[in-house]
């Protein structure tokens, strides 16, 4: 088994990695799934600070917590590629690192890109509001850390076929 583990800032475009996926038949886990099953679980708002909260609770006190869940179901899922998207620190992709094979792919984007994508999705946890905000607790989580070191990079500055390309390039040079 090979984990992909998809990396990067808010709206950068990681959601590229589940449609890769899909159109692969690959398995994928976010973090950001296991995050909002609590929220519905909860019946409590996911509104951003809210999202936030329960994001940093199940984190937990080493930062690992929401990640052993969706490692585990990874691992589970005993496909030979399987992505991972939601980390935000190193220390995540270290043990990820101590529990079987993975890559490094983190999708960049300029701000200003990034922030448009805010304002054209609109999700329940995210804002323009909140937008710096959240890119501010994203780095303190560490996921600048895990975008410098990463094995490789998406540019995700144009259409989404050219980042379904890239990614695929990835996957089959690691493959």
């Amino acid at each position: 088994m090979k984990i992909f583990i998809i990396t990067g800032m808010p709206a950068a475009g990681k959601n590229i990695a589940a449609q890769y996926a899909h159109a692969h038949k690959y398995p994928l886990f976010s973090t950001g799934d296991f995050v909002r099953a609590e929220i519905r679980k909860r019946g409590v708002s996911g509104d951003p600070e809210m999202s936030a909260k329960i994001s940093t609770e199940m984190r937990g006190h080493d930062g690992l917590g929401v990640t052993r869940l969706a490692v585990a179901e990874a691992l589970k899922a005993k496909a030979e590629i399987v992505f991972l998207e939601g980390i935000r620190s190193w220390p995540e992709v270290e043990w990820i690192r101590s529990q079987t094979a993975c890559q490094v792919v983190a999708v960049v984007a300029p701000r200003a890109i990034r922030l448009n994508r805010v304002r054209q999705r609109g999700r329940e946890d995210d804002s323009v509001e909140h937008f710096a905000l959240r890119d501010q607790r994203e780095i303190e989580y560490g996921v600048a850390v895990c975008i410098a070191l990463a094995d490789a990079y998406v540019l995700n500055i144009g259409t989404m076929e050219d980042a379904l390309s890239q990614l695929d390039s990835i996957v089959k040079k690691s493959s």
